[in-house]
């Protein structure tokens, strides 16, 4: 079962890349996407019947690499963790292949007749496997397979628009910049094999092994530093990477050049939260460390709020979800850094259903408007597209975190993102308590933009083109279905496995995949026992986010011009996304483009085909002059040139070639 889960998408990539001309385009999609909901059928049916008591089940395939002491098997590891993993890519893939039937039909991107479609599901369910195969990996150098493709994947789906220059921009960003990360995640992978020799999970992931890194020093330079910390920490930047966290955050808003159902598939519910997933997966090395941790608390937090702040003033409805992403990874690295990675876990767990909803909801939405994005020209779209509007409106409700205040009852995100806030609290810690308040105000900007949304987009007035408003319809059944089974995710999601990723059955709920140790880390426990106050403060934050939402595009929509007028510095702050484009084009951009014109031109031109042009002018025909003379053409000259040259080679011989 595990193995057709494995390598479904494989065999729907390659039959609808390559059989498409013979099977059809129609057939070519259809086939990819049976595969896919094959393989979310399945790890259904893993996710309800795994026993963590049974201990961790290894799949070995075949022997991966070998190369001296480094031995790696490709295996599928089969534990809470990945179970999880499973439901959560094949179920939003399978619904986004089935989406994307209606809404990649006719794309107005691509000429009459071109075949497309065949290359956009191809991409798509090789991004699964990659996916795939980074989750159920045994070993980091799996793992590390896995994460470059799901890399390359998500290049080719981002520059899917081809013609799009804006596309192709946004594809090489992403690569470039997750490259930066892949690079620490890389050094990692070696220190640990330097340190350890071996990077399989069963040694990596021992405590004892852990634990002896953590007293282990090592040299770099002058400095002696502690190996776990700098390995943590080093495995922690691809996480960043991978995870778009604050400083490696830029490449996530531009991705949404790709078709919506990338978006969805991307950058929602799987790729991005593979950074969370890693730092969960290795909790002995992070238990152990000290620094690590912290700093991953730390940069959580901050880009909570970072992401947060900047949603508050987008105005394309793509742009808006891709902020909120950024905003709610933050919270599951804050759970993570603090020690609660179950939470962490649920928080990606109930997130899948939500913001992948959210995104196609968008997509609808775009769908039905022709393709316009921008929110300001929308208004009173509920009448014209009533399945999308509620189940945009459950996704805000899910996102926002709507629920009933000190029970375990609400929506999927307000269990999981209020379990991260009191972890936060119970962290003790001067990070987590920072922790806690940028989270707690993250709440309240998240149900603010959130509301803006949805008022921008389905109440008031209608704005922009009349004649777009007039011919606006509800997307195909085979877009709404999934938006249908998505929202029962985000509805039950929470308070159906609370228990089990926050309550009393975590520890035998996850039992091996993941590891907290009792002597140092009892958040879990702790964060029960918060003071009321701090379990209601995010239930209020999204009060108060509503309610100036309300107020700024319902009650008064001028309110928001004014504002924007009165604080036009901040407000041009927060559109250009605190100038991080701006501050990477003055660090790195341009004196990259100063130095490479320097070396063409001074290096390459002046320089280098300076000196061989020179040569060629002077030297050479000094040279071919002296060799012209020589060719006389009369027999005696070339006959005394013979005699010469066999007397310098006897006299050669005579002197030293007899010593030999």
């Amino acid at each position: 079962m595990e193995t057709i889960i494995l390598f479904s998408p494989l065999v729907g990539a390659l039959i609808c890349g390559f059989g498409w001309k013979f099977i059809g385009e129609t057939a070519a999609t259809y086939v990819s996407t049976g595969f896919l909901m094959l393989a979310a059928a399945l790890s259904w049916v893993i996710f309800f019947t795994y026993d963590a008591h049974d201990g961790v089940d290894v799949i070995t395939l075949f022997k991966f690499i070998e190369s001296g002491s480094l031995s790696t098997d490709w295996a599928i590891r089969i534990d809470r963790l990945t179970a999880i993993m499973l439901v959560v890519i094949n179920t939003v893939s399978a619904l986004v292949h089935m989406y994307s039937i209606g809404y990649m039909a006719h794309d107005e991107n691509f000429k009459e007749g071109e075949s497309y479609r065949p290359r956009f599901f191809a991409y798509l369910s090789f991004f699964t496997f990659a996916m795939l195969m980074l989750v159920t990996s045994d070993n980091l150098l799996q793992m590390f397979f896995g994460w470059e493709g799901v890399g390359v994947a998500s290049y080719l789906l981002i520059g899917f628009y081809y013609r799009k220059p804006s596309a192709n921009a946004a594809s090489i960003k992403a690569f470039v910049v997750n490259r930066v990360g892949d690079f620490g995640f890389a050094l990692g992978i070696f220190g640990l094999f330097y340190l350890t020799d071996s990077i399989n999970f069963a040694e990596v992931l021992d405590p004892k092994n852990a634990h002896h890194l953590a007293e282990t020093k090592m040299m770099f330079l002058s400095w002696e530093m502690n190996a776990l910390e700098v390995i943590t920490f080093l495995l922690f930047v691809g996480a960043m990477g991978k995870s778009a966290q604050l400083l490696l955050h830029t490449w996530l808003p531009d991705a949404m050049e790709g078709p919506t159902p990338v978006s969805a598939l991307i950058h929602a519910a799987t790729m991005v939260t593979a950074g969370v997933f890693m730092v969960c997966r290795l909790s002995p090395l992070m238990e152990y460390a000290t620094f690590t941790p912290n700093f991953i608390v730390f940069v959580g937090a901050t880009t909570a709020f970072f992401a947060a702040t900047v949603g508050l003033v987008q105005n394309d409805i793509k742009r808006v979800i891709a902020y909120s992403t950024c905003s709610q990874l933050g919270y599951m690295f804050v759970a993570a850094g603090v020690g609660a990675y179950p939470v962490a876990m649920f928080h990606l767990f109930t997130h899948a259903f939500f913001k992948a909803m959210l995104f196609l909801g968008a997509g609808s939405v775009i769908h039905a408007m022709h393709h316009e994005q921008d929110m300001r020209n929308y208004g009173n779209l509920r009448k014209k597209i009533p399945y999308t509007f509620w189940a945009m409106m459950i996704g805000t409700l899910a996102i926002t975190g709507v629920g009933i205040p000190l029970t375990h009852i609400g929506f999927a995100g307000y269990l999981s993102k209020d379990a991260i806030i009191e972890s936060a609290f119970a962290g003790g810690t001067g990070v987590a308590t920072y922790a806690y308040i940028m989270l707690v105000i993250a709440a309240c900007f998240t149900s603010f933009y959130s509301w803006r949304l949805m008022f921008l987009t389905f109440f008031g007035e209608e704005r922009g083109d009349h004649h777009t408003h007039d011919h606006a319809k509800e997307s195909p059944m085979v877009m709404i279905i999934p938006l249908g089974v998505l929202a029962l995710g985000a509805i039950f999601a929470g308070m159906y496995w609370y228990e089990d990723f926050f309550g009393h059955h975590v520890k035998e709920w996850f039992e091996y995949a993941v590891y907290m140790n009792h002597e140092t880390n009892h958040v879990i426990h702790d964060a029960h026992g918060v003071p009321n106050w701090v379990k209601v403060s995010p239930f209020v934050a999204m009060l108060i986010g509503f309610c100036v939402s309300w107020i700024f595009y319902i009650w008064n929509p001028e309110l928001p011009k004014k504002l924007a007028a009165q604080q036009r510095h901040l407000y041009q702050f927060l559109l250009n996304k605190w100038y991080f484009d701006e501050l990477y084009d003055m660090i790195f951009v341009r004196p990259a483009m100063w130095l490479g014109t320097l070396l063409w031109k001074r290096g390459d031109g002046t320089i280098i085909d300076g000196a061989l042009n020179g040569l060629a002018m002077t030297v050479v025909p000094w040279f071919t002059r002296l060799a012209g003379r020589a060719q006389s053409g009369y027999l005696f000259h070339y006959a005394f040139a013979m005699f010469v040259g066999l007397a310098a080679i006897i006299t050669w011989f005579a002197i030293g070639g007899g010593a030999h």
